[in-house]
């Protein structure tokens, strides 16, 4: 297609009729490949005489196509792109990119992003040499902003991916100093001068964000390049051509120029110029940093926020760049020496006014309080937030010099409170109480622990902050609800006063001011984890619930939803009458959380993490009212939509925490339902399309479904679920793209149709043999070694004499032996076995092993028998002392607990594996409880850290397994049994199999008879007292 043809179809793609533009975009695409098609889109993007609006058009089409196919995005994937159509959009761009209008060099510059990632510099190798060049003559602009683009390319790189930076730094770096130089030399520059000074500091930026080149360490060079960077942080930003518009002010050339000069001078700072953070070998910069140029910074920044003291203009963002400055330098003696005699101008006349609530937050408070309520609780926000800056500063202030500052800073406030007191109301200083309220709240954790200031704050509570839960100015009935919620925790001698508190903030629930409701259910939280007796809310539970679906219809926030979690979490079976209605609430806020992340399409959206957040509460409610079967089929029409969609590529986003959902739903409902099984296959799809990083979450669901829809998953045909199964797995086990622990849940997911399916299922065993024998072969990693061998253990507990022929037939019987009994006995160089670290390991080779003993002596013969049953010994008696010690682990830990010791209980959960392990009845009740409560959680734990470190112990913690039927299978019955067995029914081989035994294992065997006895003695005392307490019951 010609450049005339191409620009008349690019017209097209405007019309405003529907079918025309259609027609138009199915050529473009049809001709996209063709060659030069893509010379040509930049020939019109470059074309002045072109309409503006076609050249948009391609450069968007451009754009697109380039970061679609300017690089291979799979291995061995053919290239898209011609390479002399490559080598002559290279060439061009960079000539035409400054020619083009400011919104088309926006698109080019994406473009060359993509390129520059993908071709610098094996492809490119001249393109330093053109931005060398163009650095000395007419070209400066264009030169500056590839250079740009170029060094960000290895901003965050480290290590030998940063060596590119070396030579960038040796070819521009001289360049770039001299055009410095001029550019700060030009009087009354423009504002061009201004982007061209911003493009050279971006790239000093990304230069030395990690690591400072070896050539700015010559102390010369880096001397010259800070006289221009104080130079800049000096001189008045120009009053003429300042925009009034606040937004467009922020971003103006000049202010922007300040802005990333003081954001460099804080990274040399805290990154390189602090001697207790650097190396030895920066140690000399570090030092020359200190003391030539530190205090000059922190002169500058003193001065520059001078001017906000005298009402002038400061950006947010440099505001908040020259706090952080400040704040750093708190700790470093030099440092605050140079700041405390100005200390107290700066803390009661330019941090404390920016702590207090101003002209902009009213504005947008009355104007748009969903917006105030946005930025209130946005991380982002705060980075840009003189206001966090400003607590930060105090707090650290407080922190490290309380001595001298927090008595000073205290009667400050006090003062404030009292002359707010004495005023009448139309004259009460509002504004100050609130910064004052915010300074007491930022304290909390300073204040409660320093005398005689924690004896104190109940009393400040009942003075200061409960008159304003009925304030007439809505700013200072939100602060009261934070303030009291920061306190909610301490000792109240008074329980009226925690009671006061509380109903104080469940009124503010119901606020006419919706920021004021917001931080009223933010403050709750807090007081419902203070709370130590639950009757305090328990009476008003069904309001507070009511209250917090009319907000969350109002707001997507994410801490509504934490909120309602820790309501939820703490009163546990408590919320079952409320559960149905909870789950029906929180999904039409997840469906109108994701249409609004839908418009945005913004990553980073609220709408998105509220939208995670109502399913986390979902997941929480589920969890809550596990032992209540019949609600999981009441509140199932309701989840069941949410389950369909997001479990497709439209729920990417939040597949782990849907995922969740499925494995409660098909834990913990009576039965699983038709419609819950139509699920199965969207997970499969998604697993063979998209999601193997869900593959250990997956596994939970999909457990459940062979474990507790036996019959179904057997029985059913269309679809058939073994086949779907079997056509998952084989493809998995037998891609050699996918890592070893990639592939972990495959084998896990054989064992639990072995184990639920046994004597239903010969004619899989095969099939699964011979995929588990073929990756066996080429696997490196141990902990997957050992799950695949475990198949071959759990299919001959399945049935011993078909896996043992399925061996024989498949020639491999003796190779799979070989290198199970060599990896039984493999112990690292510590003296530890090095495989079937797990207690359920060792238990399923015990029963496999075990398994094969039961043969007949023409399936097994005598010396394989001798060598099977001293294996088996060998593993049962590790398998008892690793019980042991476990349980030595518990009593331990509940000893502990018993002091008060009690740890977090994630972390118990890692800790205490053993405990949730199959350890039959020896788990007793709570175990098991434990146990089915965290069943999805532990999905989370399933995929071993990625660590290509064979030895690691994280890869065989006991805690990511699930219930199965060998639970109640105990190994040293069944192995007694099985030797019982073959003694009854062929006496000379029991005779012969005893009399080859060395008095070691004759000495084992007693002791695991002897213990199996035992283990039979507590099994049924167990059993009779479970029979006693349901009878009772």
């Amino acid at each position: 297609m010609d450049i005339p043809s191409l620009a008349g179809v690019l017209q097209a793609a405007l019309s405003p009729n529907p079918d025309e533009r259609k027609d138009a975009e199915q050529r473009l695409d049809q001709f996209q490949y063709t060659p030069q098609h893509l010379v040509r889109l930049l020939q019109i993007i470059v074309d002045n005489n072109c309409n503006m609006a076609v050249r948009q058009v391609a450069s968007i089409h451009f754009k697109n196509f380039i970061a679609k196919n300017w690089a291979p995005h799979e291995p061995g994937e053919l290239p898209k792109i011609s390479a002399s159509d490559k080598a002559l959009v290279r060439d061009h761009i960079l000539v035409f990119l400054v020619r083009v209008p400011p919104l088309l060099r926006l698109q080019l510059g994406e473009c060359l992003k993509t390129m520059i990632h993908a071709d610098y510099p094996e492809q490119w190798p001249h393109l330093l040499d053109w931005i060398k060049l163009n650095l000395q003559d007419q070209q400066v602009y264009g030169a500056l902003f590839v250079l740009r683009i170029l060094s960000r390319k290895y901003e965050f790189k480290s290590d030998e991916e940063r060596t590119p930076v070396y030579r960038i730094v040796e070819e521009t770096f001289s360049h770039l100093l001299n055009l410095f130089n001029k550019l700060v030399q030009i009087p009354n520059p423009s504002l061009e001068v201004a982007d061209l000074i911003k493009l050279i500091c971006k790239i000093f930026w990304s230069s030395i964000y990690l690591e400072i080149p070896k050539q700015l360490l010559d102390p010369n060079v880096f001397n010259a390049w800070m006289v221009l960077f104080l130079n800049v942080l000096e001189r008045p930003v120009p009053v003429e051509g300042q925009p009034v518009d606040p937004e467009l002010r922020k971003s103006w050339g000049w202010w922007k120029v300040k802005k990333w000069t003081v954001h460099i001078l804080n990274r040399l700072y805290t990154r390189f110029g602090d001697l207790k953070l650097q190396n030895p070998d920066n140690k000399a910069f570090a030092q020359m940093f200190q003391n030539n140029f530190a205090a000059k910074i922190l002169e500058c920044h003193l001065n520059l926020l001078n001017v906000i003291r005298a009402g002038g203009y400061l950006p947010d963002r440099v505001i908040n760049l020259i706090l952080q400055y400040l704040s750093n330098s708190i700790s470093k003696n030099s440092m605050y020496n140079l700041l405390q005699p100005r200390l107290d101008i700066l803390l009661f006349e330019i941090v404390f006014p920016l702590m207090c609530f101003n002209d902009n937050d009213q504005k947008l408070w009355d104007e748009d309080p969903h917006e105030y309520v946005r930025k209130g609780y946005d991380i982002i926000e705060d980075l840009y937030s003189p206001r966090t800056a400003s607590m930060d500063f105090v707090s650290e202030l407080v922190r490290k010099r309380g001595k001298e500052n927090l008595q000073k800073f205290i009667l400050f406030i006090v003062e404030i409170f009292k002359r707010y007191d004495e005023a009448p109301v139309e004259y009460k200083p509002y504004r100050q109480k609130d910064g004052a309220l915010l300074a007491i709240g930022a304290l909390c954790d300073k204040l409660k622990q320093t005398d005689p200031y924690k004896s104190e704050l109940e009393r400040m509570l009942v003075q200061h902050v409960f008159p304003e839960f009925s304030s007439p100015v809505g700013h200072l009935r939100a602060k009261a609800a934070w303030v009291a919620g920061q306190y909610a925790h301490i000792n109240f001698s008074d329980q009226n006063n925690f009671r006061k508190s509380l109903h104080s903030v469940v009124s503010g629930l119901r606020d006419p001011e919706l920021p004021v409701r917001v931080d009223s259910v933010f403050a709750l939280r807090c007081f419902v984890e203070a709370c130590k007796d639950l009757n305090e809310i328990r009476p008003i539970l069904p309001q507070l619930l009511d209250e917090f679906f009319k907000l969350m219809n109002e707001v997507e926030n994410e801490d509504l939803v934490f909120t309602l979690e820790t309501i939820v979490d703490k009163f546990g079976e408590e919320m079952a009458p409320y559960a149905l209605g909870l789950c029906q609430n929180l999904a039409a806020a997840f469906w109108r959380c994701m249409n609004t992340a839908e418009a945005d399409d913004e990553a980073d959206d609220p709408g998105a993490l509220a939208a995670v957040g109502c399913l986390r509460a979902i997941s929480t409610i589920l969890e809550s009212v596990s032992r209540l079967p019949d609600l999981f089929v009441q509140v199932e029409p309701t989840l069941l939509p949410i389950m369909r969609r997001m479990l497709t590529t439209d729920g990417q986003e939040v597949f782990e925490e849907v995922l969740e959902i499925v494995s409660y739903m098909t834990f913990f409902s009576p039965i699983i339902s038709t419609e819950m099984w139509s699920l199965w296959p969207l997970m499969i799809e998604a697993l063979a399309e998209w999601a193997i990083d869900f593959f250990p979450n997956i596994l939970v669901p999909l457990d459940n479904y062979i474990s507790r829809g036996t019959a179904h998953f057997l029985a059913c045909r269309e679809p058939d679920y073994q086949q779907s199964l079997w056509n998952m797995i084989s493809s998995i086990m037998a891609d050699g793209n996918l890592e070893d622990s990639d592939i972990e849940p495959a084998p896990k997911l054989i064992e639990v149709v072995f184990q639920n399916c046994k004597g239903q299922v010969d004619q899989w065993v095969e099939p699964y043999m011979r995929i588990t024998v073929q990756r066996l072969r080429r696997t490196d990693k141990l902990y997957l070694k050992c799950l695949l061998m475990q198949v071959v253990a759990d299919a001959l507990y399945y049935n011993a004499a078909l896996t043992l022929s399925i061996l024989h037939r498949l020639g491999v019987a003796t190779e799979i032996f070989t290198l199970w009994f060599q990896m039984l006995e493999q112990v690292k160089k510590s003296g530890v076995r090095a495989n079937f670290k797990r207690e359920h390991d060792k238990k399923v080779c015990c029963l496999g092993l075990t398994s094969l003993l039961a043969l007949p002596v023409d399936q097994l013969p005598g010396d394989a028998l001798g060598r099977v049953f001293r294996a088996t010994l060998d593993l049962l008696v590790q398998y008892k002392d690793q019980l042991a010690e476990a349980a030595k682990e518990e009593e331990a830990e509940d000893l502990d607990d018993m002091d008060g010791f009690q740890t977090d209980d994630e972390d118990d959960d890692a800790d205490e594996s053993d405990k949730e392990m199959g350890v039959d009845a020896e788990d007793g009740d709570e175990a098991e409880s434990i146990k089915l409560q965290k069943l999805a959680a532990q999905a989370k734990s399933f995929r071993p850290h990625d660590d290509d470190d064979d030895d690691s112990d994280d890869d065989y913690s006991d805690d990511e397994e699930l219930q199965s039927p060998i639970d109640e299978v105990d190994p040293f019955i069944f192995f007694v049994d099985t030797i019982k067995a073959m003694q009854a029914s062929d006496p000379l081989r029991f005779q012969n199999l005893t009399q080859t035994l060395d008095f070691h294992f004759q000495a084992l065997a007693n002791g695991v008879a002897e213990h199996a006895e035992q283990r039979r003695v507590v099994i049924e005392k167990e059993k009779l007292e479970k029979a006693s307490t349901a009878g009772a019951s």
